[in-house]
C-alpha cells in the first residue's frame, strides 16, 4: 500500500518519499483526506472547466472562476477563497499548494479592478497568506513560503488634507518575487517592490524596497543582511527563518 501511495504522490512531487516510521493507520487516514480533496475538486466541472487534478479542502469558494486558469495538481487547503475580480485574472502554475485559511483576492471594488495574480510551477504557501493583485503580483516558480505571507500591491493617495484618504483613490505600481526563493513566516511586502532569483526574506521582515538576486534580507523595514554566494550556501541563516511551506 505503501508503495502505491508513493507512485501516486510522486506523479506530484517525484521526490516524495513516505517516512518508514509513518504507521499504517496514519496512511490510511493520508487517503481518505486526498481522495475526498479530490473529489471535490471535480466541483469545477460545473464551472466548465477542467480540475487537471485539482485537489481542494473543505468549503472552498471561487469568485469571478471564469478568469481563473491552472496546471495539474493545483490544492487548496480548507476555507481558502479566490476572487479573480480583475483585468487579467489569477493565474496558477502546475503543483501549486496554497495552505488553509489563506486568501488570494485581485481586488475588492467593482469601479476600479485590479490586474491580476500569478503564480509559477511548484511552489507552496503557508496558511493565513493574503495575496493582494490589485496593481499585479507575480510569484516565480520554485518558491517556498511560511505562514502568513502578506501581499499589498497598492497604496492610497492622501496628499490632500481637506479630502478623507479614502475618498483619494489608489496607486498601483505591482509587486513581483523572482524564482527560488525561501519567505519565512510572517513576512509583509508592499506596493512597487521587485524581489530577485533566488532570494532569502526573513521571518517578520516588512519589505518596502526592491532588492537583487540571491539577497538575504530581514528586519523592519527589511535591510539586506547578507549576498548568497558559492562560498557561504551552508550557514546560520536558516535561524533567521522559522518555519516553510511544504
Amino acid at each position: 500500500m505503501k508503495t502505491i501511495v508513493e507512485k501516486i504522490i510522486r506523479l506530484r512531487n517525484p521526490d516524495f518519499t513516505i517516512d518508514d516510521a509513518l504507521n499504517s493507520g496514519a496512511i490510511l487516514q493520508l487517503i481518505w483526506i486526498q481522495l475526498w480533496s479530490i473529489i471535490r475538486g471535480l466541483k469545477v466541472i460545473f464551472f466548465f472547466k477542467n480540475p487537471k487534478g485539482m485537489l481542494l479542502g473543505k468549503r472552498v469558494s471561487f469568485f469571478n472562476p471564469s478568469k481563473m486558469k491552472w496546471g495539474k495538481f493545483l490544492r487548496l487547503g480548507n476555507d481558502v477563497y479566490v476572487s479573480a475580480l480583475s483585468k487579467q485574472g489569477i493565474e496558477f502554475g502546475n503543483n501549486i499548494s496554497i495552505g488553509a485559511f489563506s486568501r488570494i483576492i485581485v481586488s475588492t471594488s467593482f469601479n476600479n479592478i485590479g490586474e491580476k495574480i500569478k503564480i509559477g510551477n511548484n511552489v507552496g504557501i503557508g496558511e493565513f497568506a493574503y495575496l493582494g493583485g490589485s496593481g499585479g503580483l507575480e510569484i516565480g516558480d520554485e518558491c517556498i513560503v511560511g505562514q502568513y505571507l502578506s501581499c499589498h500591491p497598492e497604496n492610497h493617495n492622501y496628499e490632500d488634507l481637506d479630502i478623507s484618504i479614502r475618498h483619494q483613490g489608489v496607486n498601483r505600481k505591482g509587486i513581483k518575487i523572482g524564482k527560488n526563493c525561501w519567505i519565512g513566516s510572517k513576512v509583509t511586502i508592499l506596493d512597487g517592490v521587485e524581489i530577485g532569483d533566488g532570494c532569502i526574506l526573513a521571518a517578520g521582515s516588512v519589505i518596502t524596497k526592491s532588492f537583487p538576486n540571491n539577497s538575504i534580507i530581514g528586519g523592519i523595514p527589511a535591510k539586506l543582511l547578507k549576498t548568497r554566494t558559492h562560498d557561504n550556501q551552508s550557514n546560520c541563516t536558516g535561524n533567521l527563518l522559522r518555519s516553510e511551506s511544504l
